[in-house]
């Protein structure tokens, strides 16, 4: 009796479609991209280098490990920091106990008058990661708001929507985001 010959598969091409399938899977699949708060960090300070800012000049908020929130050591509410936050920053009324300002020469603004107001955030190690992010976000909210304002009052569009970079930089730079953030503290105020 004869043996019978197995047909064999032809395996040359096999590497080619697993390539290709590999291929599809890379470009349809779609990745979650983590977004965090975009801050700039400032350089880093020297140590014999002393910063001396006025107290009339620094808005004090504060978190506890109990999600309360202190505003100028008073108990502040979440629904009034973005008002009280612009109110400080621009002090319109030029009052003693708010912040300083300065006439300044800005391209496309002319003079005007920039606070050097600083908004200092401080929070316990406790504080949950929801409310220092709602904190966060009022804050933020305020200077969004203000460069808006100056915007629109300048150039007839709101902040966002301003294509010209160096209309943009005049608008950062007649209002900064000046917020401070302190390393954390221990629970019980270490």
């Amino acid at each position: 009796m004869a043996a019978r010959n197995i047909p064999e598969i032809n395996a040359g091409s096999m590497a080619d479609i697993a390539f290709l399938l590999l291929i599809f899977f890379l470009v349809t699949t779609t990745m979650d991209i983590d977004t965090g708060i975009t801050r700039k960090l400032p350089p880093p300070v020297e140590d014999d280098m002393d910063i001396d800012v006025k107290e009339r000049n620094i808005f004090k908020v504060l978190i506890n490990s109990a999600d309360r929130l202190l505003v100028e050591g008073k108990a502040g509410n979440i629904g009034n920091l973005k008002e009280q936050t612009k109110e400080f920053i621009m002090n319109p009324y030029n009052r003693d106990d708010l912040p300083e300002k300065k006439l300044e020469t800005i391209n496309f603004l002319g003079d005007v008058w920039v606070s050097k107001g600083i908004v200092s955030l401080k929070n316990d190690r406790g504080t949950s990661y929801n409310m220092y992010i709602q904190i966060q976000d009022e804050l933020t909210q305020a200077f969004k708001e203000l460069r808006d304002d100056l915007s629109l009052n300048y150039f007839g569009v709101k902040f966002d929507n301003l294509v010209d970079d160096a209309k943009r930089d005049a608008i950062k730079k007649a209002i900064p985001m000046a917020i401070s953030e302190a390393e954390p503290k221990d629970v019980g105020g270490k």
